[in-house]
Protein backbone atom coordinates (compact mmCIF):
# COMPACT_ATOMS: atom_id res chain seq x y z
CA UNK A 1 0.00 0.00 0.00
CA UNK A 2 2.01 2.95 -1.27
CA UNK A 3 0.44 6.17 0.04
CA UNK A 4 0.60 9.69 -1.39
CA UNK A 5 4.07 11.23 -1.30
CA UNK A 6 3.20 14.06 1.08
CA UNK A 7 1.39 11.77 3.50
CA UNK A 8 4.18 9.19 3.32
CA UNK A 9 6.82 11.81 4.20
CA UNK A 10 4.76 12.94 7.18
CA UNK A 11 4.34 9.37 8.42
CA UNK A 12 8.06 8.61 7.98
CA UNK A 13 8.95 11.72 9.98
CA UNK A 14 6.59 10.69 12.77
CA UNK A 15 8.01 7.17 12.83
CA UNK A 16 11.47 8.72 13.09
CA UNK A 17 10.20 10.79 16.03
CA UNK A 18 9.02 7.61 17.72
CA UNK A 19 12.40 6.01 17.13
CA UNK A 20 14.12 9.08 18.55
CA UNK A 21 12.13 8.66 21.75
CA UNK A 22 12.87 4.93 21.84
CA UNK A 23 16.55 5.55 21.17
CA UNK A 24 16.84 8.18 23.87
CA UNK A 25 15.09 5.98 26.43
CA UNK A 26 17.24 2.98 25.56
CA UNK A 27 20.70 4.49 25.05
CA UNK A 28 20.61 7.21 27.70
CA UNK A 29 21.39 4.66 30.40
CA UNK A 30 24.94 4.47 29.05
CA UNK A 31 25.53 8.07 30.11
CA UNK A 32 23.89 7.92 33.54
CA UNK A 33 25.27 4.71 35.07
CA UNK A 34 27.20 6.68 37.69
CA UNK A 35 24.26 8.72 39.08
CA UNK A 36 22.06 5.62 39.03
CA UNK A 37 24.66 3.61 40.97
CA UNK A 38 25.15 6.42 43.48
CA UNK A 39 21.42 7.01 43.87
CA UNK A 40 20.61 3.35 44.47
CA UNK A 41 23.72 2.58 46.55
CA UNK A 42 24.91 0.05 44.00
CA UNK A 43 28.19 -0.57 42.22
CA UNK A 44 28.61 0.58 38.63
CA UNK A 45 28.97 -3.05 37.58
CA UNK A 46 25.64 -3.90 39.18
CA UNK A 47 24.00 -0.82 37.67
CA UNK A 48 25.28 -1.95 34.29
CA UNK A 49 22.97 -4.95 34.55
CA UNK A 50 20.08 -2.72 33.53
CA UNK A 51 21.73 -2.52 30.10
CA UNK A 52 22.09 -6.28 29.97
CA UNK A 53 18.47 -6.87 30.99
CA UNK A 54 17.30 -4.49 28.26
CA UNK A 55 19.39 -6.18 25.57
CA UNK A 56 18.30 -9.70 26.52
CA UNK A 57 14.63 -8.72 26.79
CA UNK A 58 14.72 -6.96 23.42
CA UNK A 59 16.36 -9.89 21.66
CA UNK A 60 13.79 -12.35 23.04
CA UNK A 61 10.66 -10.22 22.84
CA UNK A 62 11.12 -8.73 19.37
CA UNK A 63 10.11 -11.83 17.35
CA UNK A 64 7.61 -12.96 20.00
CA UNK A 65 5.97 -9.53 20.05
CA UNK A 66 5.74 -9.52 16.25
CA UNK A 67 3.85 -12.82 16.38
CA UNK A 68 1.54 -11.92 19.27
CA UNK A 69 0.50 -8.64 17.65
CA UNK A 70 0.67 -9.84 14.05
CA UNK A 71 -3.06 -9.66 13.42
CA UNK A 72 -3.63 -6.25 15.03
CA UNK A 73 -3.77 -2.99 13.10
CA UNK A 74 -0.42 -1.29 12.60
CA UNK A 75 -1.69 1.91 14.17
CA UNK A 76 -2.83 0.07 17.29
CA UNK A 77 0.47 -1.77 17.70
CA UNK A 78 2.65 1.30 17.12
CA UNK A 79 0.61 3.33 19.58
CA UNK A 80 0.45 0.51 22.09
CA UNK A 81 4.20 -0.02 21.83
CA UNK A 82 4.88 3.60 22.77
CA UNK A 83 2.35 3.35 25.60
CA UNK A 84 4.27 0.31 26.94
CA UNK A 85 7.50 2.27 26.53
CA UNK A 86 5.93 5.17 28.44
CA UNK A 87 4.72 2.93 31.27
CA UNK A 88 8.12 1.29 31.54
CA UNK A 89 9.81 4.69 31.66
CA UNK A 90 7.40 5.85 34.37
CA UNK A 91 8.26 2.73 36.37
CA UNK A 92 11.93 3.54 35.86
CA UNK A 93 11.34 7.09 37.07
CA UNK A 94 9.79 5.97 40.36
CA UNK A 95 12.14 3.02 40.98
CA UNK A 96 13.65 2.96 44.46
CA UNK A 97 15.78 -0.17 44.04
CA UNK A 98 18.01 -1.71 41.42
CA UNK A 99 15.80 -4.82 40.96
CA UNK A 100 12.79 -2.57 40.36
CA UNK A 101 14.71 -0.46 37.85
CA UNK A 102 15.99 -3.58 36.10
CA UNK A 103 12.45 -4.98 35.85
CA UNK A 104 11.19 -1.69 34.43
CA UNK A 105 13.75 -1.91 31.62
CA UNK A 106 12.23 -5.20 30.50
CA UNK A 107 8.90 -3.42 29.95
CA UNK A 108 10.72 -0.59 28.15
CA UNK A 109 12.48 -3.15 25.96
CA UNK A 110 9.16 -4.79 25.08
CA UNK A 111 7.79 -1.48 23.86
CA UNK A 112 10.93 -0.76 21.85
CA UNK A 113 11.00 -4.30 20.44
CA UNK A 114 7.45 -3.83 19.14
CA UNK A 115 7.90 -0.31 17.80
CA UNK A 116 11.21 -0.19 15.90
CA UNK A 117 10.80 -3.27 13.64
CA UNK A 118 7.17 -2.38 12.93
CA UNK A 119 8.12 1.20 12.07
CA UNK A 120 10.59 -0.20 9.52
CA UNK A 121 7.94 -2.53 8.13
CA UNK A 122 5.46 0.33 7.75
CA UNK A 123 8.12 2.43 6.00
CA UNK A 124 8.47 -0.37 3.44
CA UNK A 125 4.71 -0.67 2.96
CA UNK A 126 4.06 3.02 2.29
CA UNK A 127 7.11 3.66 0.07
CA UNK A 128 7.70 2.77 -3.60
CA UNK A 129 10.40 0.09 -4.07
CA UNK A 130 12.95 2.50 -5.55
CA UNK A 131 12.75 4.71 -2.43
CA UNK A 132 12.71 2.06 0.30
CA UNK A 133 16.35 2.47 1.23
CA UNK A 134 15.95 6.17 1.95
CA UNK A 135 12.63 5.58 3.72
CA UNK A 136 14.23 3.02 6.03
CA UNK A 137 17.17 5.36 6.63
CA UNK A 138 14.82 8.18 7.59
CA UNK A 139 12.92 6.03 10.08
CA UNK A 140 16.08 4.52 11.56
CA UNK A 141 17.58 8.01 11.61
CA UNK A 142 15.57 8.74 14.73
CA UNK A 143 17.67 6.20 16.63
CA UNK A 144 20.96 7.63 15.40
CA UNK A 145 19.82 11.19 16.12
CA UNK A 146 19.02 10.11 19.67
CA UNK A 147 22.71 9.40 20.16
CA UNK A 148 23.61 12.96 19.16
CA UNK A 149 20.85 14.88 20.95
CA UNK A 150 18.83 12.61 23.21
CA UNK A 151 21.62 10.87 25.09
CA UNK A 152 23.59 14.06 25.94
CA UNK A 153 20.33 15.78 26.93
CA UNK A 154 19.33 12.88 29.15
CA UNK A 155 22.76 12.79 30.77
CA UNK A 156 22.62 16.55 31.43
CA UNK A 157 19.21 16.17 33.06
CA UNK A 158 20.45 13.30 35.21
CA UNK A 159 23.46 15.20 36.52
CA UNK A 160 21.50 18.43 36.93
CA UNK A 161 18.21 17.22 38.41
CA UNK A 162 18.83 13.57 39.31
CA UNK A 163 18.60 10.42 37.20
CA UNK A 164 14.86 10.07 37.78
CA UNK A 165 14.26 13.27 35.80
CA UNK A 166 15.66 11.68 32.64
CA UNK A 167 13.09 8.90 32.70
CA UNK A 168 10.29 11.37 33.43
CA UNK A 169 11.21 13.29 30.26
CA UNK A 170 11.36 10.07 28.22
CA UNK A 171 7.92 9.10 29.52
CA UNK A 172 6.46 12.46 28.49
CA UNK A 173 8.04 12.27 25.03
CA UNK A 174 6.81 8.73 24.42
CA UNK A 175 3.28 9.62 25.56
CA UNK A 176 3.24 12.60 23.20
CA UNK A 177 4.58 10.49 20.31
CA UNK A 178 1.91 7.84 20.97
CA UNK A 179 -0.89 10.39 20.76
CA UNK A 180 0.50 11.92 17.57
CA UNK A 181 0.87 8.54 15.87
CA UNK A 182 -2.64 7.51 16.93
CA UNK A 183 -3.92 10.56 15.10
CA UNK A 184 -1.59 10.41 12.09
CA UNK A 185 -1.31 6.73 11.06
CA UNK A 186 -4.09 5.74 8.61
CA UNK A 187 -6.50 3.06 9.79
CA UNK A 188 -6.49 1.29 6.45
CA UNK A 189 -2.77 0.48 6.15
CA UNK A 190 -2.54 -3.06 4.77
CA UNK A 191 -0.12 -5.55 6.28
CA UNK A 192 0.84 -9.20 6.44
CA UNK A 193 -0.49 -11.02 9.52
CA UNK A 194 2.19 -12.72 11.61
CA UNK A 195 1.55 -15.71 13.87
CA UNK A 196 3.47 -18.10 16.07
CA UNK A 197 3.56 -20.53 13.15
CA UNK A 198 5.21 -17.78 11.08
CA UNK A 199 8.01 -17.62 13.64
CA UNK A 200 8.46 -21.39 13.58
CA UNK A 201 8.57 -21.31 9.79
CA UNK A 202 11.15 -18.51 9.83
CA UNK A 203 13.43 -20.38 12.22
CA UNK A 204 13.24 -23.43 9.95
CA UNK A 205 14.19 -21.29 6.95
CA UNK A 206 17.96 -21.70 6.96
CA UNK A 207 18.50 -19.26 4.10
CA UNK A 208 16.59 -16.48 5.84
CA UNK A 209 18.28 -17.08 9.18
CA UNK A 210 21.70 -17.03 7.53
CA UNK A 211 20.86 -13.63 6.08
CA UNK A 212 19.33 -12.26 9.30
CA UNK A 213 22.25 -13.30 11.49
CA UNK A 214 24.62 -11.19 9.36
CA UNK A 215 23.38 -8.30 11.52
CA UNK A 216 24.74 -10.00 14.64
CA UNK A 217 28.07 -10.69 12.92
CA UNK A 218 28.70 -7.12 11.76
CA UNK A 219 27.47 -5.63 15.06
CA UNK A 220 29.74 -7.97 17.02
CA UNK A 221 32.71 -6.81 14.95
CA UNK A 222 31.94 -3.13 15.56
CA UNK A 223 31.28 -3.56 19.28
CA UNK A 224 34.61 -5.28 19.89
CA UNK A 225 35.98 -1.75 19.44
CA UNK A 226 33.03 0.48 20.35
CA UNK A 227 32.54 -1.08 23.79
CA UNK A 228 35.89 0.44 24.77
CA UNK A 229 35.62 3.63 22.75
CA UNK A 230 36.15 5.71 25.91
CA UNK A 231 39.58 4.26 26.72
CA UNK A 232 40.53 4.51 23.04
CA UNK A 233 39.65 8.21 23.08
CA UNK A 234 41.82 8.69 26.15
CA UNK A 235 44.72 6.88 24.50
CA UNK A 236 44.88 9.44 21.68
CA UNK A 237 43.22 12.58 23.05
CA UNK A 238 43.62 12.51 26.84
CA UNK A 239 41.17 12.31 29.70
CA UNK A 240 39.61 15.78 29.52
CA UNK A 241 35.81 15.34 29.89
CA UNK A 242 35.03 17.97 27.24
CA UNK A 243 37.38 16.26 24.79
CA UNK A 244 35.72 12.91 25.41
CA UNK A 245 32.30 14.47 24.88
CA UNK A 246 33.47 16.01 21.60
CA UNK A 247 34.48 12.63 20.20
CA UNK A 248 31.26 11.01 21.39
CA UNK A 249 29.20 13.72 19.68
CA UNK A 250 31.37 13.36 16.58
CA UNK A 251 30.66 9.62 16.60
CA UNK A 252 26.95 10.35 16.82
CA UNK A 253 27.07 12.82 13.93
CA UNK A 254 28.94 10.25 11.87
CA UNK A 255 26.24 7.70 12.70
CA UNK A 256 23.51 10.05 11.46
CA UNK A 257 25.38 10.79 8.23
CA UNK A 258 26.21 7.12 7.70
CA UNK A 259 22.62 6.06 8.18
CA UNK A 260 21.44 8.31 5.36
CA UNK A 261 24.44 7.35 3.23
CA UNK A 262 23.43 3.70 3.60
CA UNK A 263 19.90 4.47 2.46
CA UNK A 264 21.12 6.46 -0.54
CA UNK A 265 23.56 3.76 -1.66
CA UNK A 266 20.92 1.07 -1.21
CA UNK A 267 18.63 2.81 -3.68
CA UNK A 268 21.49 3.51 -6.10
CA UNK A 269 23.57 0.30 -6.17
CA UNK A 270 21.50 -2.20 -4.21
CA UNK A 271 21.70 -3.55 -0.63
CA UNK A 272 24.19 -6.36 -1.28
CA UNK A 273 26.80 -4.12 -2.90
CA UNK A 274 26.31 -1.51 -0.19
CA UNK A 275 26.90 -4.08 2.54
CA UNK A 276 30.04 -5.34 0.81
CA UNK A 277 31.42 -1.78 0.77
CA UNK A 278 30.57 -1.39 4.47
CA UNK A 279 32.34 -4.63 5.44
CA UNK A 280 35.46 -3.76 3.46
CA UNK A 281 35.53 -0.26 4.97
CA UNK A 282 35.32 -1.73 8.48
CA UNK A 283 38.10 -4.19 7.67
CA UNK A 284 40.34 -1.25 6.75
CA UNK A 285 39.25 1.24 9.41
CA UNK A 286 39.07 -0.71 12.64
CA UNK A 287 42.72 -1.88 12.67
CA UNK A 288 43.65 1.82 12.85
CA UNK A 289 42.45 1.77 16.48
CA UNK A 290 45.27 -0.65 17.27
CA UNK A 291 47.75 2.09 16.31
CA UNK A 292 47.86 4.86 18.90
CA UNK A 293 48.30 7.53 19.99
CA UNK A 294 46.97 9.39 16.96
CA UNK A 295 47.15 13.10 16.33
CA UNK A 296 43.81 14.39 17.73
CA UNK A 297 42.74 15.83 14.36
CA UNK A 298 43.54 12.62 12.49
CA UNK A 299 41.82 10.65 15.24
CA UNK A 300 38.70 12.79 14.77
CA UNK A 301 38.70 12.02 11.04
CA UNK A 302 39.10 8.29 11.72
CA UNK A 303 36.24 8.35 14.25
CA UNK A 304 33.89 10.22 11.90
CA UNK A 305 34.54 7.94 8.93
CA UNK A 306 34.41 4.77 11.05
CA UNK A 307 31.14 5.80 12.64
CA UNK A 308 29.63 6.61 9.25
CA UNK A 309 30.36 3.13 7.94
CA UNK A 310 29.49 1.52 11.27
CA UNK A 311 25.90 2.77 11.21
CA UNK A 312 25.23 2.64 7.47
CA UNK A 313 24.37 -1.06 7.38
CA UNK A 314 20.81 -0.93 8.73
CA UNK A 315 18.98 0.42 5.68
CA UNK A 316 20.63 -1.98 3.19
CA UNK A 317 20.27 -4.96 5.53
CA UNK A 318 16.60 -4.23 6.20
CA UNK A 319 15.94 -3.69 2.50
CA UNK A 320 17.74 -6.94 1.73
CA UNK A 321 15.66 -8.91 4.22
CA UNK A 322 12.41 -7.48 2.89
CA UNK A 323 13.42 -8.65 -0.60
CA UNK A 324 14.45 -12.08 0.70
CA UNK A 325 11.26 -12.69 2.72
CA UNK A 326 8.49 -10.55 1.22
CA UNK A 327 5.90 -12.94 2.66
CA UNK A 328 7.15 -12.38 6.24
CA UNK A 329 8.78 -8.97 6.17
CA UNK A 330 7.53 -7.82 9.58
CA UNK A 331 8.97 -10.91 11.26
CA UNK A 332 12.23 -10.67 9.31
CA UNK A 333 12.67 -7.07 10.48
CA UNK A 334 11.84 -8.07 14.06
CA UNK A 335 14.45 -10.83 13.94
CA UNK A 336 16.91 -8.35 12.48
CA UNK A 337 16.29 -5.96 15.37
CA UNK A 338 16.87 -8.78 17.84
CA UNK A 339 20.17 -9.64 16.12
CA UNK A 340 21.47 -6.14 16.84
CA UNK A 341 21.47 -6.88 20.55
CA UNK A 342 22.81 -10.39 20.08
CA UNK A 343 25.73 -8.86 18.20
CA UNK A 344 26.29 -6.22 20.87
CA UNK A 345 26.43 -8.88 23.57
CA UNK A 346 28.86 -11.05 21.58
CA UNK A 347 31.10 -8.17 20.53
CA UNK A 348 31.34 -6.63 23.98
CA UNK A 349 32.12 -10.04 25.46
CA UNK A 350 34.88 -10.71 22.95
CA UNK A 351 36.27 -7.22 23.47
CA UNK A 352 36.32 -7.62 27.25
CA UNK A 353 38.16 -10.94 26.99
CA UNK A 354 40.73 -9.59 24.54
CA UNK A 355 41.26 -6.42 26.56
CA UNK A 356 42.15 -8.47 29.63
CA UNK A 357 44.48 -10.64 27.55
CA UNK A 358 46.38 -8.18 25.36
CA UNK A 359 45.13 -4.68 26.20
CA UNK A 360 43.70 -1.97 23.95
CA UNK A 361 46.13 -2.60 21.09
CA UNK A 362 44.44 -5.87 20.10
CA UNK A 363 40.90 -4.48 19.78
CA UNK A 364 41.21 -2.77 16.40
CA UNK A 365 42.81 -5.80 14.80
CA UNK A 366 40.13 -8.05 16.29
CA UNK A 367 37.38 -5.74 15.06
CA UNK A 368 38.83 -5.71 11.55
CA UNK A 369 39.05 -9.49 11.62
CA UNK A 370 35.43 -9.62 12.74
CA UNK A 371 34.47 -7.42 9.77
CA UNK A 372 36.24 -9.91 7.46
CA UNK A 373 34.16 -12.68 9.02
CA UNK A 374 31.04 -10.56 8.44
CA UNK A 375 31.99 -10.17 4.77
CA UNK A 376 32.37 -13.94 4.43
CA UNK A 377 29.01 -14.35 6.18
CA UNK A 378 27.42 -11.91 3.74
CA UNK A 379 28.89 -13.64 0.69
CA UNK A 380 27.89 -17.07 2.01
CA UNK A 381 24.30 -15.97 2.54
CA UNK A 382 24.25 -14.34 -0.89
CA UNK A 383 25.25 -17.63 -2.55
CA UNK A 384 22.12 -19.29 -1.23
CA UNK A 385 19.80 -16.47 -2.22
CA UNK A 386 18.74 -14.58 -5.29
CA UNK A 387 21.04 -11.50 -5.40
CA UNK A 388 19.40 -8.35 -4.03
Amino acid sequence: MVVASTQAKAILNLLALGNFTVGMGAFVVIGIITPIAEGLNATKADAGMILTSYAIAYAILSPIGAALTGSFSRRAVLTGALVLFCLGSLLSAISWSLPMLTASRVLVAFGAALFTPLAASLAVVISPPQQRGRALAKVFGGLTLAQVVGVPLGAWLAYRFGWHSTFWVVAVLSAAAAMILLWAIPKEVSFQPTTISTIASAFRNGRLMLAVTFTATIMAAVYVVFTFFGPLIEASAGTNPETRTFYLVLFGLGAVAGNYMGGFLTDRIGPRQTLIIICVAQMLLMPLFSVYPWNPVLFAIIVAVWSSFGWSFMAPQQSRLVAIAPEAQALALALNAAMIYVGIAIGSGIGSTLLGWQGLSILGIAGGTGAAVALLHLLASSRTLKPV
